[in-house]
């Protein structure tokens, strides 16, 4: 059984709400199991997959009331339903627009708990995640993080403690623990976070039978792609599959003449639009300027792009590569398979990814905001990781006042003026500060 966090997001949010809780994220992420996981605290748990019962779909159109919804509900539930004690569980609601909207209805009416999950394939989820607001929080799931993994391969918490201690207090890790948690990290560049691949490699320890697991997720996006946007299929599966390559050009940045010498963004904008709301690639846009707020200085269409989970990407590669990157092999080029697991792991904490390119001053492969500031990253994974122009000349431009950056690279922890020279395992430790509430009150005394 994999330990995932958002086991006890669920188990807390139940606890201080009676609202239903949409369960998002990208095919094979571990929504179902972790929802079944959490249904076995009921009483009665009744599970409803709008894909495996499409007669379920035409079974709620038209329902006019939460009293009219649930007599259906019945007639379908294969186990009963017991008052108060009952989770109802609506899968893959994408392919039910109304059982979304009704959830208001049923959250009023009281009865039982409802908990919902959808894949990302296109913009139906997309459009429905907003309508019963005030009635429904949304949690997005991802493949498992480094933490996640390397817990469920065997790492105890004292370990991870005692590393989270060494990040917060910039101090270097015991070498025999950074050894092996670098080892881990070349593992989980192989392995991924795909839950099914995880639970083989924990099962077999067998590579090929990994590799086997992340060829099949792979077919299956590529059917989804087929399925779910008939109209643009070609553009989007040549860009899925330009992924790997682009990552390794020399320039990262995805080129669109690559995919279609006359292409144009606006052109292309809805399939790299799908593959991201899928949840299949995870773009990360260029900045103007590494300044507070991010946002405002983004390119619309100047963008990296990554796979959504790195074992896929590592998959893609050439057979065999698997052992070579175990063993730290140095003729591999590890800079892209490193900065998507980057990449990858910034999303699963809820961080949006930027990168910053200047002519003048070059380009920083990740800026992020954390505390309300702006931090850039650097992701190194050869031995010259003290060379880096780009970071250099931002963080000595006094016009951005940039206080501190992080080298990730393979080395043990050190700290040199303003960067922090941390191994790339540590990126786990970069997550959103948690903020007390803001409150403020104006005076209209004088008025």
């Amino acid at each position: 059984m994999l330990k995932r966090k958002i086991d006890d997001y669920i188990q807390d949010y139940y606890k201080t709400t009676r609202n239903a809780l949409l369960i998002a994220g990208a095919r094979q992420t571990g929504k179902t199991y972790s929802i079944r996981q959490f249904g076995k605290s009921f009483k009665s748990f009744v599970e409803i997959n709008f894909i495996e019962m499409p007669e379920a779909v035409e079974l709620f159109k038209g329902a006019k009331s939460s009293s009219d919804i649930l007599l259906r509900l019945s007639a379908i539930a294969t186990v009963p339903l017991v008052k108060g004690e009952t989770l109802v569980f609506f899968d893959e609601v994408q392919q039910c627009p109304d059982i979304v909207t009704a959830i208001k209805f049923l959250v009023d009416e009281g009865s039982y708990r409802y908990i919902l999950s959808g894949s990302l394939l296109g913009v139906e989820l997309k459009d429905l995640r907003s309508e019963p607001v005030g009635y429904m929080g949304v949690k997005d799931m991802y493949p498992l993080d480094f933490e996640e993994f390397i817990s469920c391969v065997g790492v105890g918490e004292s370990v991870i403690d005692a590393l989270r201690e060494a990040w917060h207090n910039r101090t270097a890790v015991d070498e025999f623990v950074h050894g092996k948690l670098m080892e881990l990290f070349r593992l989980y560049l192989i392995v991924g976070g795909m839950p099914a691949a995880v639970s083989k490699y924990v099962e077999t320890n067998n590579l090929q039978e990994v590799m086997a697991v992340q060829q099949d997720i792979i077919r299956l996006y590529k059917r989804d792609i087929a399925k779910y946007d008939s109209d643009n299929k070609l553009y989007i599966e040549e860009i899925f599959n330009l992924i790997p390559p682009e990552l390794n050009a020399k320039n990262k940045r995805f080129v669109l003449k690559r995919l279609n010498e006359n292409a144009k963004f606006e052109r292309m904008q809805n399939s790299f639009l799908w593959l991201t709301n899928a949840g299949v690639a995870l773009p990360v846009y260029n900045v103007e300027e590494p300044k507070t707020p991010l946002l405002l200085a983004r390119s619309r269409n100047l963008f990296k792009l990554f796979q959504s989970d790195v074992g896929l990407l590592a998959c893609q590669y050439a057979d065999g590569i698997q052992l070579r990157v175990i063993k730290g092999d140095s003729d591999i080029n590890f800079g892209s398979i490193y900065e998507n697991a980057v990449a990858q792991e910034l999303v699963a904490h809820g961080i949006v990814p930027y990168y910053y390119n200047n002519k003048k001053r070059g380009e920083l492969d990740f800026v992020i905001e954390l505390g309300g500031k702006v931090l850039p990253i650097e992701v190194k994974s050869g031995k010259d990781y003290e060379s880096h122009r780009a970071l250099s000349n931002i963080m000595d431009c006094d016009e951005y006042g940039l206080s501190q950056a992080v080298v990730f690279n393979n080395d043990n922890l050190r700290v040199v003026g303003k960067i922090v020279y941390a191994p790339i395992y540590m990126v786990m430790f970069l997550e959103k500060y948690n903020t007390a509430p803001t409150y403020y009150k104006v005076d209209l005394s004088g008025l």
